[in-house]
């Protein structure tokens, strides 16, 4: 699988890099340096998460062979990691400290996508697209979902459906049933009948204020009605399972709840996900009895605590040269 993170070969492509990326994450790092490979796939797992083509990019810097942009940026100590806003330094981490980094790049391109827009912006202008305002006080901490352990069930697998890591990408969703340049369906429909299991681990324990859904309803899949919200489950339920279980919250939606981007925004029982480690979204019912639903997107909206098990992570790294 391709790496979202790029190798800059000379002080040009870094240069020509700023000025074609509205948001830059670069990774100072040496061969040499021990953390600067403890770290790496925190990194290339950030990347994943986050990168967006042409608006948000990650970049790694071998100082010892890229050194005029080590002097020129007074790189120091590895790893060093430099965020850029419209070409300009506005934060450094030093030292391999995932936690920090997950929160700065999150914030960055939280803020950048918010630009024009009071609190966030629902806006496509921006780096990552919203389909809705973000609650004052709130970021979108979709960014802290475990990628790599979702899992959706009853999903349509053939060429009609997306996986499940299209849920949680930036790009505007592909209207309708068009599919976006690259040729694979950026949206997900249900399979044998109108119902989705979505289970959701989070890297941290997050307090949950909104949940944030987009579904574009075509004439062969609908808008998700009914939702059923079930917090810390160790792992995803099963569609009996979880029909015999009290949900945490239970969702009815109506026509007006969606706004003109397709997106519902779903308050929280703030008290009821103040410390939340998993969630599962169950789409029971589709709109006017559909026999398939679709879902667009996914985002979650609330704060987000410290990193679990990182610990062994978090010191700073070698200093240049020795």
């Amino acid at each position: 699988m391709a790496s979202n993170v790029v190798e800059i070969g000379s002080t040009s492509e870094f240069t020509t890099l700023l000025k074609a990326s509205r948001v830059v994450i670069a990774d100072f790092y040496a061969t040499w340096c021990q953390p600067c490979h403890v770290i790496a796939p925190v990194f290339e797992s950030i990347a994943e998460e986050l990168s967006v083509p042409n608006a948000v990019t990650f970049v790694k810097i071998d100082t010892e062979q890229q050194r005029d942009i080590a002097t020129t940026y007074t790189i120091t100590a590895m790893p060093t990691f430099l965020l850029f806003r419209d070409g300009k330094v506005i934060e450094r981490v030093q030292g391999a400290n995932p936690a920090k980094l997950q929160a700065l790049v999150t914030k960055l391109v939280s803020e950048a996508s918010a630009v024009g827009g009071e609190g966030a912006s629902g806006s496509s202008s921006g780096p990552f697209w919203y389909g809705a305002s973000i609650p004052r006080g709130y970021s979108d901490i979709t960014s802290n979902i475990e990628v790599g352990r979702t899992e959706l069930l009853n999903v349509d697998d053939s060429a009609g459906s997306g996986t499940v890591r299209v849920l949680f990408g930036g790009a505007t969703p592909s209207l309708q049933d068009e599919k976006p340049a690259s040729g694979t369906a950026d949206w997900v429909e249900s399979d044998t009948d109108e119902q989705l299991m979505l289970f959701l681990p989070l890297q941290t324990n997050a307090k949950l204020h909104t949940l944030q859904i987009t579904s574009h309803a075509t004439d062969e899949a609908a808008r998700p009605q009914l939702i059923k919200l079930y917090s810390n489950n160790p792992h995803n339920l099963g569609f009996d399972e979880a029909e015999d279980m009290q949900a945490t919250q239970e969702i009815e939606l109506k026509a007006s709840d969606w706004n003109d981007k397709a997106t519902a925004s779903i308050p929280l029982k703030f008290v009821k996900f103040q410390n939340t480690t998993t969630l599962v979204v169950f789409v029971v019912s589709a709109e006017d009895g559909a026999d398939k639903v679709r879902l667009d997107r996914v985002r979650l909206i609330g704060e987000a605590g410290e990193k679990r098990e990182m610990g062994k992570l978090e010191k700073i790294g070698d200093e240049l040269g020795e």
